[in-house]
Order: structure tokens, then C-alpha cells, then sequence
């Protein structure tokens, strides 16, 4: 888990490779780790958003992300919120809404989650998110309960990318 700038490059190599094409990059800000335990101690967490287009249904792009956290060095049976080198999320796949048992999109704690909304703010302030958040991004960001501290840590970590 060193380099993880190196791991959020293999996510974006891994969705080009697979068809993917990047729209978009947030820049990349960097959060404390999320554990179960308050006495556990994980590195920081390395938080960006990209906008994608691709041909997949978001049932596909879902495996693909797991199998790119996999090539990442992610343990998939391991605890929830244990140590990993990359996490990738699917936030919203276009106007759809999805309730399975094996995803649910929009993502049902994205507004919850200043890591998530501030890259992605920063990226798309006025995409609306579909129901039930049926808001725009910044505006889900000023509501935003999560006091976590946040610092930016790359502007432009894609070169073809400034938000």
C-alpha cells in the first residue's frame, strides 16, 4: 500500500484497458482511514472521483472494479473497512437507480460522505444525483454531515485532467 497515488493510476489503466473512457478527474484528497476500531491505525486514504463513459451495464462495471481491486492486492473476503491498497465505488451510473443484492446505485451513503463529495464536487457541482438524493452535488456537500478533515493533495494527478 505504498504507493497509493500508483494504485489510483492502475484503476484508471484498468477501466481504459476494459473500454472504459475517463471524462473526468477530481482531484485527489487525502482522508483519514475509516475503522471499526478507533484505536486502529491505518495510513490515510487517497480520495478521487472520475467520470467515465462506457458501454458496460453498471452490474459489469461492478465486477470489473472488484477485479481491479484485486490486481491491486485487495483481499475481498477480508473485514470490512480493513487496510486496502484501492477502493473503487460505483457513485451513480447515469439516471439509473439499482437495488439488488448486489449493488445499489446510486451509492446509498455518498451523501454521507465528505470524501466522496468534496473530489466529486469539485469535479461535477451541478450533476443532479438521482433519487432518492435527487440533488446536486455541491448541494449534498453543504448538507453534508461528515465534519472529517480533508486535504487537498494533488490537483492534477491525470495529465490530461484538471477539475
Amino acid at each position: 500500500m505504498d504507493d497509493r497515488m500508483g494504485h489510483l493510476r492502475l484503476a484508471v489503466n484498468g477501466l481504459e484497458a476494459a473500454g472504459a473512457t475517463i471524462r473526468g478527474a477530481s482531484p485527489v484528497y487525502r482522508s483519514e482511514a475509516l475503522t471499526l476500531d478507533p484505536e486502529e491505525v491505518q495510513p490515510d486514504y487517497l480520495n478521487a472521483v472520475l467520470e467515465i463513459r462506457t458501454d458496460r451495464s453498471p452490474h459489469d462495471l461492478l465486477a470489473l472494479a472488484k477485479r481491479i481491486e484485486q490486481d491491486a492486492g485487495r483481499d475481498l473476503s477480508a473485514r470490512r473497512w480493513s487496510p486496502r491498497p484501492l477502493d473503487i465505488d460505483l457513485l451513480v451510473a447515469g439516471r439509473a437507480q439499482i437495488s439488488d443484492d448486489d449493488l445499489v446505485v446510486p451509492h446509498p451513503r455518498l451523501a454521507e460522505r465528505r470524501f466522496v463529495l468534496q473530489p466529486w464536487s469539485d469535479l461535477a457541482p451541478n450533476l443532479v444525483v438521482p433519487p432518492p438524493f435527487d440533488d446536486t452535488v455541491s448541494a449534498l456537500l453543504d448538507r453534508c454531515p461528515d465534519a472529517g478533515s480533508l486535504t487537498l493533495d494533488v490537483r492534477t494527478w491525470l495529465p490530461e485532467f484538471s477539475a
